[in-house]
């Protein structure tokens, strides 16, 4: 009897594990989960665990769908836009995003990420566009590119949120000249930089020669200047030096005579070239041979002093008997 009964405890015993295997999912962190009965939502699990539900699912009762949780991102490649002086760019963008509001996400989209993707790229394309299309072909290229990547990104958030999606940032990585007009457009920058560096260059020019013109006129201001200083400073020196003679003069003028005679024979009797056709007696040789500078009586037959470099005149010739 009891043997009879064994095998249909096994039985039960199995529909009951399986049962119990069937009633029971596991959620990590990486996931969330929705509950779905007969097509209705009937709870939501955010925290990673073991939950239970109806088993076996039979009849469309309580389907586990399982969605990312963590941060996901969207790549749009080789988009072009068009900015407001008719130039064209090719634009590769991506954006970070999460679903953050998993019942939104399950109501809007059934929980396809696939769906909810598809209708994100198609906002992105639309913001990229608007945005570019507000601005010149400079803006594009310069720092105004981070305040462009932060409107796009408060664009797509609001239709982000109707689908329980959360956009953490959009990043263009791309913006690059469309083949057809990038050799028209890298000629007319060329052309712009060059009339700018002509422009420039004038400048400089014109800079130059106001800076040149300013030095030459403080160069003669100085000048004149030092020549006004140099001739006072020489009429002052000139007129000490006078002073000082007149105040010697003044003390013993015999002295000063004689220091003036001595200066004089130095200058012209300094030269072995210097021929001097003057009488020994004269008042130029007082102190020549005289240190008191008193003048000798004349006497024909008397010697005369040797003088470097004078025509001593010849002694008159005597009669003959």
């Amino acid at each position: 009897m009891t043997s009879n009964r064994l095998p249909i405890i096994l039985i039960i015993l199995a529909i009951v594990l399986v049962g119990l295997y069937s009633s029971i999912f596991v959620v990590n962190a990486r996931e969330q989960a929705i509950v779905v009965r007969f097509g209705q939502i009937q709870s939501v699990k955010t925290e990673p665990g073991i939950y239970f539900k109806l088993p076996f699912g039979f009849m469309d009762a309580d389907r586990v769908q399982l969605v990312e949780k963590q941060a996901l991102r969207l790549d749009l490649d080789n988009i072009r836009v068009q900015v407001q002086d008719g130039q064209t760019f090719d634009v590769d963008a991506f954006v970070i995003y999460n679903i953050a509001d998993v019942r939104r996400f399950r109501e809007t989209v059934s929980g396809d990420r696939e769906a909810a993707e598809a209708r994100l790229r198609a906002q992105l394309d639309s913001s990229l566009r608007r945005v570019y299309g507000l601005r010149d072909y400079n803006a594009a290229l310069s720092e105004e590119r981070v305040a462009m990547m932060l409107e796009i990104r408060d664009d797509l958030r609001t239709d982000a949120e109707n689908l329980g999606l959360h956009i953490d940032d959009v990043r263009i990585r791309r913006t690059d000249l469309s083949p057809e007009v990038a050799p028209n457009t890298y000629n007319a920058m060329r052309s712009e930089r060059l009339a700018e560096a002509e422009r420039i260059r004038a400048e400089g020019n014109e800079e130059g020669q106001r800076r040149r013109a300013i030095a030459d006129r403080q160069v003669v201001e100085l000048t004149a200047g030092a020549q006004r200083d140099a001739e006072i400073l020489r009429g002052q020196g000139d007129a000490e030096r006078n002073r000082v003679f007149a105040e010697v003069f003044s003390k013993d003028p015999a002295f000063f005579e004689f220091y003036r005679s001595m200066a004089a024979y130095s200058s012209a009797l300094s030269s072995q070239d210097t021929t001097l056709v003057l009488s020994p007696n004269s008042e130029f040789f007082r102190y020549f041979d005289n240190a008191a500078g008193t003048l000798q009586p004349t006497n024909p037959a008397a010697p005369v002093p040797a003088v470097p470099g004078a025509a001593v005149p010849a002694a008159p010739a005597q009669p003959t008997n």
